[in-house]
């Protein structure tokens, strides 16, 4: 049986970007890997198993290009609109939130958020697939 427990992004500051996700979302460190040319950082919560891996590259200066082959990680949360609220109250920017209704009837509630290097963090309103 496969188990997916992580995905990693790549960040500049590890101070700033550890405090971005703790406030956006919650996670908290949960391990910090320290090697002579990289630092490992593993956030989590309790509401999910799975792991964001910050790996910061130490001596690097230069942001990183995401180019055009990154899309976007995703949370779901109980309360898209209180959610959005608060970041917005918090300085952090988050985007409009979208009604998404291909076909005429609403499949999903978002907004998009980006984190300090630039990754794109979709939010979702809990339920049916998006759990």
């Amino acid at each position: 049986m496969v188990k997916f427990i992580h995905a990693m992004i790549r960040v500049l500051d590890e101070g700033r970007s550890v405090a971005f996700y703790e406030q956006a979302f919650g996670l908290t460190v949960a391990d910090r890997l320290d090697f002579d040319q990289f630092t490992l950082i593993y956030l989590s919560n309790a509401e999910s198993e799975m792991e964001l891996e910050l790996t910061v590259n130490k001596g690097r200066i230069i942001p990183y290009d995401l180019g055009d082959g990154y899309g976007h990680v995703a949370f779901s949360v109980d309360d898209l609109d209180a959610t959005h609220a608060r970041l917005e109250a918090a300085g952090l920017a988050p985007r409009k939130l979208v009604d998404f209704a291909p076909g005429g009837q609403v499949i999903a509630r978002f907004f998009f958020i980006a984190d300090p290097d630039g990754y794109q963090i979709e939010v979702l309103q809990r339920g049916g697939r998006y759990k």
